[in-house]
């Protein structure tokens, strides 16, 4: 079959849809976009905002007028069943906890097969390893659309590694709620330990999607000095005012957030911080707002991502007073998202003069290759030998804005 499979949100559900991928092309099946005339089309969903909904449905109905038969799966089909169900078009709906077992019956085998995971181009490959949440913020919906943490055990994780490093340069871990990863094994395992263990693989480059800051052990500093784990760490704060921390039933206050990003800085030289912003949660005023401007202002935070908030139904947030106009949280949100510019700006500028290692990627129509460094940058360099999934030595000479700008170190 011609197979589409189309994905939205997380990390984690980009690596479902790479495992998904891998079981088509490993029984002969074709993987194609929209536009390929798809006799089959897989929709990994995402319900994080009311946005991710509505694109979510887009997407079902884009499958539908391409004539395939739809199957949906991931957070917005697993919350809203019925209605997808449903859509025009939509033949099945397919559980989050059953996705990767009916996966393996729609393309047609009875027998397990071995993924075959080298025909991609992508030079970087996420792998999750945990699922699940057991945290109760207010205002998340994903914990009832994904369940309690699970973890995929160590041997598990490790083989798969070792199937792909000769494949790919890097390996992203992911998870719903990484930082907790190994508390539900027997016996109790971390993060830290799994590190250790996948640092005896021959993969290049190990590196991990978002972690909570309380999760962030001296054990795992340690292991970020390790120059194969990326120096790139994404900590949402969601918020700088301690109140409204406290109605986001985030486990944190301000001061414990801002006094372990020193710590991290102090730790992992050059490394990149990133993180994510709510704006306009019920109750934020003006002064709660410029509170949470002056952390992402004089914090070490190198880039952040601003959503405004979207109620979900059944939250508890959804249920708060205090709702804030949405006019003035698109103010605010443009105001961050300038500010984030900056950070970004300046992080960059300070990288001119040091020495990157840049996991290459694409070939640009100008000859130049584009990568990414190890603390998430990207890096544009004309080459004279260089291969795709290589990884290259690049002092930076300047930037663009967008892109560091460098040469060979030999040159």
């Amino acid at each position: 079959m011609r197979v589409a499979i189309l994905t939205l949100g997380c990390r984690a559900n980009q690596a479902e849809s790479e495992q998904i991928e891998a079981h088509f092309r490993a029984s002969g099946h074709s993987i194609v976009d929209l536009s390929g005339d798809p006799e089959l089309c897989v929709i990994n969903t995402c319900s994080v905002t009311s946005k991710s909904d509505y694109q979510s449905r887009q997407l079902i109905r884009r499958a539908h007028k391409s004539d395939a038969k739809v199957v949906v799966t991931g957070c917005y089909s697993e919350l809203n069943r019925d209605s997808v169900e449903g859509m025009d078009g939509v033949s099945e709906v397919v559980k989050n906890s059953e996705k990767l077992l009916r996966i393996d019956e729609l393309t047609g085998n009875t027998l397990a097969i071995n993924p075959s995971y080298n025909r991609s181009s992508k030079s970087r490959f996420p792998i999750k390893i945990q699922d699940g949440c057991n945290n109760a913020c207010s205002y998340c919906i994903i914990p009832k659309a994904r369940g309690r943490s699970r973890s995929v055990s160590i041997e598990d994780v490790y083989n798969l590694v070792e199937e792909v490093s000769p494949l790919y340069s890097e390996i992203i871990l992911t998870g719903i709620h990484l930082g907790t990863y190994g508390y539900d094994l027997l016996p109790n395992v971390s993060l830290a330990v799994l590190l250790k263990r996948l640092l005896k693989t021959k993969i290049k480059r190990i590196r991990l999607s978002s972690l909570e800051i309380t999760e962030i052990t001296e054990e795992l500093l340690e292991l970020l000095g390790d120059k194969r784990i990326c120096n790139h760490l994404h900590i949402p704060m969601q918020s700088g005012d301690d109140e409204i921390l406290r109605l986001m039933n985030r486990p944190y206050t301000v001061k414990t957030f801002t006094s372990h990003l020193e710590r991290i800085v102090q730790k992992v030289p050059n490394v990149a911080i990133g993180t994510d912003i709510i704006v306009g949660f019920p109750s934020e005023g003006r002064r709660e707002f410029l509170n949470t401007a002056l952390i992402l202002e004089t914090s070490p935070i190198a880039y952040a991502h601003v959503f405004p908030f979207s109620p979900r139904r059944t939250t508890r947030a959804s249920l708060m007073t205090g709702r804030v106009d949405n006019m003035i949280k698109k103010e605010r949100c443009a105001m961050l998202i300038g500010l984030s510019q900056k950070k970004k700006t300046a992080f960059m500028s300070a990288q001119v003069g040091k020495t990157h290692a840049v996991l290459l990627e694409e070939r640009s129509d100008d000859g130049s290759f584009i990568g990414t460094t190890a603390n998430y940058l990207k890096f544009k360099a004309y080459l004279q030998s260089a291969t795709l999934k290589d990884i290259a030595s690049l002092k930076v000479v300047g930037h663009d804005g967008r892109f560091l700008l460098g040469v060979p170190i030999e040159a």
